[in-house]
Order: C-alpha cells, then structure tokens, then sequence
C-alpha cells in the first residue's frame, strides 16, 4: 500500500505563499488522478485541487487563480503552490487519489496551513 507523507505547511499572513509538498512511497500512476484535500476544524473534507496522469489540473472555485497544483510522476511527488492566502484557507491539507472510483490510498497526518488576518 502507498503510503503518502505530507509536508511544507506552516503559519502565513494573509497575501503570503505557501508551497505544499506530498512524497508517495510507491507509484501514484495507477490511479487516475491525484488531489490536494483540507479539512478545517469543523468542516468536511473537501477536494481543492486535482491532476491526472496527463497532467491536465482541476481547480475548487475557492482557490482557482491562486493555487497550481503540479505533478512529478518519475519522483511519485505532487505539489501545491498557494498564493494570495486568505485566512479562509486555514485547515489542514492532506493528498491523496482523486477521480478514481472512490478509491483512496491510507490517509496521511496531513499538514497544518495557518493564515492569520
């Protein structure tokens, strides 16, 4: 099973950048797209952003313009780059499958993004 380790989060200002990083410990090309999820405290997981194999991305109205998602399939790593932070995007950020039938890989601990206002 792969396993996946988020990291790269921390505490922002408002207007600032964050990148997000997420190394997979085998292969993520069997699924069909791989996605960036948060979950703040009180709220359901939610998908923000996603990618295929092909590289074609897909964005939650709430981050689009200002998150690139990205993917490095020969490392089986994705990235997050989130710019103009809002203290709404406060949450922790996990990555995992996306788009594939409901299949999900375990879920990792995540990585914790702070914006303050």
């Amino acid at each position: 099973q792969v396993q996946l380790v988020e990291s790269g989060g921390g505490l922002v200002q408002a207007g600032g950048s964050l990148r997000l990083s997420c190394a997979a410990s085998g292969s993520i090309f069997s699924v069909n797209a791989m996605g960036w999820y948060r979950q703040a405290p009180g709220k359901q997981r939610e998908l923000v952003a996603s990618i295929t194999r092909g590289g074609r991305t897909k964005y939650a109205d709430s981050v689009k313009g200002r998150f690139t998602i990205s993917r490095d399939n020969a490392k089986n790593t994705v990235s997050l780059q989130m710019n103009n932070l809002k203290p709404e995007d406060t949450a922790v950020y996990y990555c995992n499958a996306a788009y594939s039938d409901n299949y999900y890989y375990d879920w990792g601990q995540g990585t914790q993004v702070t914006v303050s206002s």
